[in-house]
C-alpha cells in the first residue's frame, strides 16, 4: 500500500479528518485540486462542539487570536457605520449567541445549565472565526503531523476491492487501503461509488458576497426580512446576502455580476444601492440530500460529500467537522489492528441521526424565512419565543448542536454525549489531556478498581487521577478520542465494574494480553 487511506478532498473536513488518523498512527495522504485555499467567501462562525474539537486538540489560542481579529473587523464596520463611533459594537455582536432564519438569539437569555450550553469550558466564547481561517489552521497542524497534503491534484476515479482501494488521480495513481471522500456536496467520490442521495429540491435562490458599493447607509444592519424576501447586512464592510424565493437558479455555476447582486439587493431591501466591486461572491440554494449510508465498503463520505443542506446558521461546517472527528480515531484504530472492522458501523449509527436533524433545522428556517402570510405569521411566534429563556435555550441548543446524544449503553446523564471541559484540582481541564487523541478514563475517586481494569488497555487508553470538586458526584468517566463520553459512573452509588469493562471492551477491543477464543 502506499498509503493507508486516501482522503478526496482538502477543505476542514478532510484535514480535520487526516488530522485525526495520524493521531492515530494511519499513514495519510489528502488530494486536494485547488492550489490554494479557496478565497470565496463562506462560513464566517463555527459552533460550540466544532470550537470544543479544536480545543481538545490543543488549537484554542489560534482560534482566540483569529476570534480577536474579527471582532476588530466588526468594530470597523460599525465605526463605520456610525460615523467613526464604535461604542455600539458590543451591543450588536457580542450580545448574540446565533440566529435562527435571522431571527437573533439573545446571549443573556441562554440558560447555561442546559446541557452542553454551560460545560464546555474556554471553547464556548470561540465563535467568529470563518471556514478560510479554519482550513488554513488545519493545513498548519496537518503538515506538523506529517500528513501528505497534495495540492493541484484532483481525484478521476478509483476501484475497490475487498482489500484495497487504487485511486487514479491527475497525477497518476495511488494504492490504499481506505478512501473517504471529503469533496464537497458534488463530490466525486459519492457519485462514483453509487451512494444514494435523497432528499428535498431547492425553492430558493441565495447570494453572499462581498462587495464594494455606494448607497448603503439605508441598509438595515444584520438580518431584516421584507415582503420580497430576507436579506443580510454586516458584519463586515461589504459583506451582503440576498435570499430569494422565487426558485432555484436557471444556472447555478453562473458567474455572479456586480449587475446581478445590485438587482437583487435592490429587489429584496427596496434600497436604491449601487454595486461598484465583487471582491467575492457565491450563490446557494435550500437544495437538502443526505446519503442512506456513510460507507460502502472501504469507501467512506464524510461533511457536505455526505450531506448537503442551505448555509444558513454555518452548521455546515461544524456537522462535517463533526463527522471527521467520529471517524477518523474509528478508522485509525481498525487500520492499526485494535478494533474490529464492525467499529466502523458505528459511524453511520451515531453520524447520520445528526445530520439528518440538521437537515430538517435548515429545512425549518427556510420556512420561516418566506414571505408568504402564513410563514410571516410562523416567524411572528418564533420571534415571540425568541424573547423568552426557555424558547432562546432550546433554539440555541439545536442550532447549537449541544443536545447531541449518541446512543450508547448505559444510563448515566453523561453517556454519549460530549464530555463537560472539567476543571480537575491540578489546575488543568479535561481538554488540556486530550491532545493526543487517545481515550481517556478519568478517576476522579482514586479507585483502584477502575485503574486495574484501564491496565489492560494502556497502549490505547490513558488514565489520569485527580479531583473535580465542581462535579464531587461524579466517580470516572471514560472520555472516547472524540471527547464524548463512552461511559460514566456516580460517586456513592453503587458502582459495578462491569459497565466500566463492557465500554472498554466495546470501544477499544479486548485487554492487552487477553487469550481470544480460536
Amino acid at each position: 500500500m502506499d498509503y493507508d487511506v486516501v482522503v478526496a478532498g482538502g477543505g476542514p473536513v478532510g484535514l480535520m479528518l487526516a488530522c485525526e488518523l495520524r493521531l492515530g498512527g494511519a499513514r495519510v495522504a489528502v488530494l486536494e485540486r485547488l492550489t490554494e485555499v479557496n478565497p470565496t467567501i463562506k462560513g464566517g462562525a463555527i459552533t460550540t462542539p466544532s470550537a470544543e474539537v479544536l480545543y481538545r486538540r490543543g488549537m484554542l489560542p489560534a482560534l482566540a487570536e483569529m476570534q480577536r481579529q474579527a471582532m476588530d473587523r466588526f468594530q470597523a464596520f460599525i465605526r463605520e457605520r456610525n460615523g467613526g463611533d464604535g461604542g455600539g459594537a458590543a451591543g450588536q455582536g457580542l450580545g448574540v449567541v446565533g440566529h435562527f432564519a435571522g431571527i437573533m438569539l439573545r446571549a443573556d437569555l441562554v440558560d447555561r445549565t442546559e446541557p452542553g450550553l454551560g460545560d464546555a469550558g474556554p471553547a464556548a466564547e470561540i465563535a467568529f472565526v470563518t471556514q478560510q481561517e479554519i482550513e488554513r489552521l488545519l493545513g498548519g497542524r496537518a503538515d506538523e503531523l506529517g500528513v501528505d497534503v497534495r495540492r493541484g491534484v484532483e481525484l478521476t476515479g478509483f476501484d475497490a476491492d475487498d482489500g484495497a482501494v487504487t485511486v487514479r488521480t491527475s497525477h497518476g495513481a495511488i494504492r490504499a487501503g481506505w478512501l473517504v471522500g471529503c469533496d464537497g456536496g458534488r463530490s466525486a467520490v459519492r457519485k462514483l461509488a453509487g451512494f444514494e442521495f435523497p432528499g428535498t429540491d431547492p425553492e430558493i435562490t441565495c447570494h453572499q458576497a462581498v462587495v464594494e458599493m455606494t448607497g448603503a447607509e439605508d441598509l438595515r444592519v444584520g438580518w431584516t426580512a421584507t415582503d420580497t424576501g430576507v436579506y443580510a447586512y454586516g458584519p463586515m464592510p461589504g459583506r451582503v446576502v440576498t435570499v430569494e424565493f422565487d426558485g432555484p437558479p436557471a444556472d447555478r455555476d453562473a458567474p455572479v455580476t456586480p449587475e446581478d447582486l445590485q438587482a437583487r439587493l435592490r429587489r429584496v431591501s427596496g434600497v436604491d444601492v449601487t454595486i461598484t466591486e465583487v471582491r467575492t461572491a457565491t450563490r446557494f440554494t435550500d437544495h437538502a440530500r443526505q446519503v442512506t449510508e456513510y460507507r460502502k465498503g472501504r469507501v467512506l463520505l464524510a461533511g457536505d460529500a455526505a450531506h448537503v443542506h442551505s448555509a444558513f446558521g454555518s452548521q455546515g461546517l461544524s456537522l462535517g467537522i463533526g463527522d471527521a472527528m467520529n471517524l477518523g480515531w474509528k478508522l485509525a484504530a481498525v487500520i492499526g489492528g485494535r478494533a474490529p472492522e464492525g467499529l466502523l458501523d458505528t459511524y453511520t449509527s451515531e453520524r447520520h441521526p445528526v445530520g439528518a436533524w440538521v437537515l430538517d433545522w435548515t429545512r425549518s428556517r427556510v420556512a420561516a424565512m418566506r414571505p408568504d402570510p402564513q410563514s410571516r405569521a410562523l416567524r411572528e411566534i418564533v420571534s415571540d419565543l425568541a424573547e423568552t429563556v426557555t424558547g432562546t435555550t432550546y433554539l440555541t441548543a439545536r442550532l447549537n448542536s449541544a443536545a447531541v446524544r449518541y446512543e450508547l449503553p448505559g444510563e448515566h446523564p453523561l453517556t454519549g454525549r460530549s464530555t463537560p471541559d472539567l476543571e480537575l484540582t491540578d489546575g488543568s481541564r479535561l481538554a488540556d489531556h486530550l491532545h493526543g487523541g487517545r481515550a481517556l478514563l478519568l478517576d476522579l475517586t482514586d479507585d483502584p478498581e477502575f485503574r486495574a481494569l484501564a491496565a489492560g488497555y494502556a497502549s490505547r487508553v490513558d488514565t489520569l487521577t485527580a479531583g473535580c470538586p465542581s462535579r464531587p458526584e461524579l466517580a470516572a468517566v471514560l472520555v472516547r478520542p472524540d471527547g464524548f463520553t463512552a461511559w460514566a459512573a456516580d460517586a456513592g452509588a453503587p458502582t459495578s465494574t462491569a459497565g466500566l469493562a463492557e465500554a472498554l471492551e466495546e470501544w477499544f477491543g479486548v485487554p492487552e494480553g487477553a487469550v481470544t477464543p480460536g
